[in-house]
């Protein structure tokens, strides 16, 4: 557990940002009896995405959103982080050379190629697009806004509850009626409360679960080892019905 201050210490970011991304939702720390705000290894690790879509100029807003959609996938945004921000690097080294250039010749050059973001807007709106412009996250996205960071988070911790409770199950086969049932009420509760979470989106879903990573990780942590990997095979199997 790290406190405000040596998290700003840590990573640069003033306290009172710290404090607002709080304030936002974007970022909740853990409060002790007396008020102290304490950051866990996932909350650090959450605030390493924050720093990277501010990197790529995303607004807090669209940061929140994504990073609570259920369906965020980090390896695979890192992996197109990586691809943009190599993009954004060779796009100032092209400028920075245009500007030796400029400082050689006395500013006397008709080169305008260097200014041209063509490559990384387009990258940056298929990478928006995979991250969550389907008709899916508008609905998540519209549902989120309606609510406060508390209902949100009550939400977020019923979910990870439900499928913590696949751990439960595991002695069953997985076509067990009990096993299915499990299924077929976290799909409901993903509709009721996130999106509409068809059977092709939940099985999606459900192969990320099992993928490794962090999303295995927590659901093993809440439901116990193997949890996360029982629960994608359930719903698989659900899935095909």
């Amino acid at each position: 557990m790290m406190t405000v201050k040596e998290v700003s210490r840590l990573t640069g970011i003033s306290i009172r940002t710290l404090q607002y991304y709080d304030k936002l939702g974007l970022l909740p720390a853990m409060r002790t009896e007396s008020g102290y705000r304490l950051y866990d290894d996932a909350a650090l690790e959450r605030l390493q995405q924050i720093l990277l879509f501010r990197e790529l100029e995303f607004p807090l807003r669209d940061i929140r959103t994504i990073l609570d959609n259920p369906n965020f996938d980090r390896r695979k945004a890192l992996r197109q982080q990586i691809e943009l921000l190599t993009l954004k690097k060779q796009h100032l080294e092209d400028l920075i050379r245009l500007a030796r250039t400029l400082q050689a010749a006395g500013g006397h050059t008709m080169q305008f190629k260097e200014f041209d973001t063509s490559r990384i807007d387009e990258y940056t709106r298929r990478a928006k697009e995979s991250w969550g412009d389907t008709p899916a996250y508008r609905e998540f996205e519209q549902n989120a806004a309606e609510r406060t960071v508390q209902e949100s988070s009550d939400i977020n911790n019923q979910l990870m509850a439900l499928t913590a409770g696949f751990g439960a199950l595991q002695n069953l086969p997985i076509d067990d009626p009990a096993v299915q049932a499990q299924a077929a009420k976290l799909q409901a509760f993903i509709t009721e409360h996130y999106y509409t979470c068809t059977k092709a989106i939940f099985a999606q879903l459900g192969q990320m679960y099992g993928a490794g990573g962090e999303f295995t990780a927590n659901i093993n942590a809440a439901g116990g080892p193997g949890t996360a990997e029982f629960a994608a095979k359930a719903i698989a199997a659900y899935c095909k019905e």
